[in-house]
């Protein structure tokens, strides 16, 4: 068994579980192991089945130290069992797991144990100043004049019974709040607060194995506010995939707030995940160069749009049609990719296709292009768009083409087609293979 305790500052044993600090930090750790509990003023977790998915425990401890110390942590220890991870961190000590643990216990303060602090005075008064003094005290006499719960708890923090937790339950539906030190004027500056929220955000949705499309930070202006401020604001960030890199989430974010102008200082931030999507794991290649790429396209093209506007980066979608034209359309950046598929087509299909199709001179009924083109393969008809209207214009762009794979002296392989609705069947030029 492996514990951690992770303590907040400015807490007492008498924390509630409620304790929204606490909840942040519970709702983080979620996304190491399911077995999270809140025990007096920390948050304990049992972390065995987790070590080699987080690649052994030194990385595991690194990475729980480093984000734990962005949600607050003060002392962090890790141990056997959860109260001997808890009388750790308490003493300041870190490191339980690899020693005796009988040992280690025996030299603490007595106090660092949370049964034994309602009878220290007493036990003080005998005598005791460490754990180990209190626990070669005779049994019989410790379990007649304290209660039970001061020997089951020893049992337990030295390893001799087992414990009992109440594990903390995912929730369906992830919001949360948090009260900023000091009121803060510029939107900026509410990334400090921000990352905090998102950093519980990515551990609940880890737990639910979920990613998020979308999510919004509201803000609350402080009291002391011009009536015309109102009582806040708020922003809503969207992904094109779902995600839960908290990197990736706090560069959007930074963005987003670098073009926000606050009506009134801030007191108060609460952030709210309006879509969550199931996140499919995707099994990473045991080849090095896997890693090599760097940062992902979608991820760079929705920092860019974030920082230049939704409307000014776009990416092209498949759309299910025949026509060429209409296989394609274009969509911001910033919106989510609906789910793509192509017409399936006889004729290969060119690299490049022109915005107007270029209609081409006929001599002796046989098309020209620097030259007299040489059909290669066809014909492949492509007929619809009877749905496709411009009421504006009164137009209807429905075609019935035969496409053909020419050759040409000059221009090389090209896609041309006759058309077939005209009173005068004409050839045009659609495409140019690469």
């Amino acid at each position: 068994m492996l514990w951690s305790a992770l303590l907040l500052p400015r807490r007492d044993e008498t924390a509630s579980p409620t304790d929204p600090a606490l909840e942040a930090l519970a709702l983080w750790a979620l996304q190491f192991t399911p077995r999270v509990a809140v025990a007096d003023e920390a948050v304990v977790m049992e972390l065995a089945a987790s070590v080699r998915l987080f690649g052994g425990w030194r990385a595991l401890r690194e990475r729980v130290a480093l984000e734990g110390a962005e949600l607050g942590v003060g002392k962090m220890a890790w141990a056997p069992n959860s109260l001997a991870a808890l009388a750790l961190a308490r003493a300041g000590l870190e490191n339980g797991w690899r020693q005796p643990l009988g040992e280690v216990l025996d030299s603490l303060p007595m106090d660092t144990l949370s049964a034994v602090r309602p009878h220290r005075l007493t036990l003080a008064h005998i005598g005791c100043r460490t754990l180990g003094d209190v626990r070669r005290l005779p049994r019989g006499g410790v379990a007649r004049r304290f209660d039970r719960s001061l020997l089951a708890a020893l049992d337990q923090a030295y390893g001799r019974a087992p414990e009992g937790h109440r594990w903390i339950e995912v929730p369906e539906r992830f919001e949360q709040r948090l009260e900023l030190m000091f009121r803060v004027d510029d939107a900026a500056a509410l990334m400090g607060g921000a990352r905090r929220l998102l950093l519980s955000l990515c551990g609940w949705l880890a737990a639910r194995h979920s990613g998020t499309t979308a999510f919004t930070l509201h803000w609350a202006h402080d009291a002391m506010r011009a009536r015309s401020a109102g009582e806040g604001g708020c922003l809503t960030v969207h992904t094109a995939e779902p995600t839960r890199q908290i990197d990736h989430l706090g560069r959007l974010l930074a963005e987003h707030l670098a073009r926000v102008s606050l009506l009134a200082p801030v007191g108060e931030l609460r952030l709210c995940a309006d879509e969550v999507l199931p996140l499919e794991e995707k099994s990473r290649s045991w080849l090095p160069d896997d890693d090599a790429g760097g940062e992902a396209l979608p991820l760079v093209l929705e920092r860019i749009a974030a920082r230049l506007g939704p409307e000014r980066v776009q990416r092209p979608v498949l759309r299910e049609d025949h026509r060429p034209e209409a296989m394609c359309r274009w969509q911001s950046a910033a919106e989510a990719l609906p789910r793509q598929s192509v017409a399936s087509s006889a004729l290969p299909q060119p690299g490049f296709i022109l915005p107007v199709p270029l209609k081409l001179l006929v001599r002796d009924n046989r098309p020209c292009y620097q030259g007299v083109l040489h059909m290669l393969l066809g014909p492949q008809r492509v007929e619809g768009g009877w749905w496709d209207r411009d009421e504006a214009n009164g137009q209807i762009r429905n075609v019935v083409r035969d496409y053909w794979v020419a050759q040409s002296a000059q221009a090389g392989v090209l896609w041309v087609f006759q058309t077939r609705l005209d009173e005068a069947p004409a050839w045009f030029l659609h495409g140019v293979f690469a």
